[in-house]
């Protein structure tokens, strides 16, 4: 392993904050108190963390519905997001926006989209507007292999190619957009190869494998940066939970879902730091320790947090004012 004590303390804490936070949301979605649709990352958690510490702080970053994880590596506070999933005005997005659409420009974290590739034309704009500033960053879009079906994701390849625009296509493949496996819905199941029509440099890489998706997108993220145009990155990973709250599951076995959580990336990677003498059983119950002390703080804080008042909720809300209906001859 080449990695050091500190970086591999590291991975291991967000991979673990970002699991223990979701088994916290379920389990208060479960309660009533986490309303309307709940996407968790379970399973999926080295993307995130993978991809995440290559960015700089002044990339751009757009997100699917399935984002609690981005988030939390990427700065937004878990008392910040668990009050938004409440819908508390504490929350990041004043509780307006809920699980699917956490948002914070301050860390340039700009959704969350409900839409699928709803995020991949936005991230088009994103490259291009830093293109015509010449600014030195990039945009960075999670999407779901879903997405690749949709019309959006062909136009945004084009054009992001055509343009040659600092955009990183991230692709989170779990095999099953929404309850459809890939082989079912795609005749041609080698989603770099669409990329690669477009002319785009593209690459795969094991998404349980924290550290295979940080060399991964290391990669990625340099030819980005180095003007050489977007990048796409299929990671192959799988949620160990349903498509949201309300999926009953039946297009896959149990079984399937069970040999899936023997690769669980959290226990994989902390098995290899074992072996490799760079962690021990007492980092491991510090950092379990540290993990929940900072949720249960998240859920105090949300279940303290206030709703916003109902003469604020157009907050944000524009429309042109329809001028005053004029009174009726006599």
């Amino acid at each position: 392993m080449n990695i050091d004590r500190e970086s591999a303390l590291a991975y291991l804490r967000q991979m673990t904050r970002i699991r223990r936070f979701e088994e916290k949301c379920a389990e208060v979605y479960s309660a009533g108190k986490i309303r309307g649709f709940l996407h968790l990352y379970i399973g999926e958690e080295a993307v995130a963390c993978g991809v995440m510490p290559e960015l700089s702080r002044d990339d751009a970053i757009l997100a699917t519905y399935r984002e609690h994880g981005h988030a939390l590596v990427r700065g937004l506070s878990a008392r910040s997001i668990m009050a938004e999933m409440y819908g508390k005005q504490e929350g990041c997005c004043r509780g307006h926006g809920g699980s699917m659409h956490l948002f914070d420009s301050t860390m340039r974290f700009f959704g969350g989209n409900a839409i699928v590739a709803g995020a991949l034309p936005l991230a088009v704009g994103f490259g291009l507007a830093d293109r015509m500033r010449r600014a030195k960053r990039i945009t960075a879009c999670f999407f779901g292999e879903g997405a690749v079906a949709e019309g959006e994701f062909h136009e945004s390849a084009n054009l992001a190619s055509l343009w040659r625009l600092p955009v990183l296509f991230l692709c989170e493949n779990n095999l099953y957009a929404m309850g459809t496996a890939l082989e079912r819905s795609e005749a041609d199941t080698d989603l770099c190869e669409k990329a690669r029509s477009y002319h785009m440099a593209a690459s795969s890489a094991d998404g349980m494998d924290v550290l295979a998706v940080a060399e991964a997108a290391r990669a990625a993220v340099n030819h980005v940066r180095a003007g050489n145009g977007p990048y796409f990155l299929e990671l192959k990973t799988y949620r160990f939970r349903a498509h949201s709250m309300f999926d009953p599951e039946l297009y896959r076995s149990k079984a399937e879902v069970e040999q899936w959580k023997h690769r669980c990336p959290i226990k994989a990677f902390e098995t290899r730091c074992r072996e490799a003498g760079l962690i021990g059983d007492e980092d491991i119950g510090a950092i379990e320790t540290d993990t929940a002390r900072e949720i249960q703080d998240a859920l105090s804080f949300a279940e303290a947090g206030t709703l916003e008042p109902v003469e604020k909720l157009t907050r944000g809300v524009y429309a042109r004012e329809k001028p005053a209906a004029k009174a009726p001859p006599p």
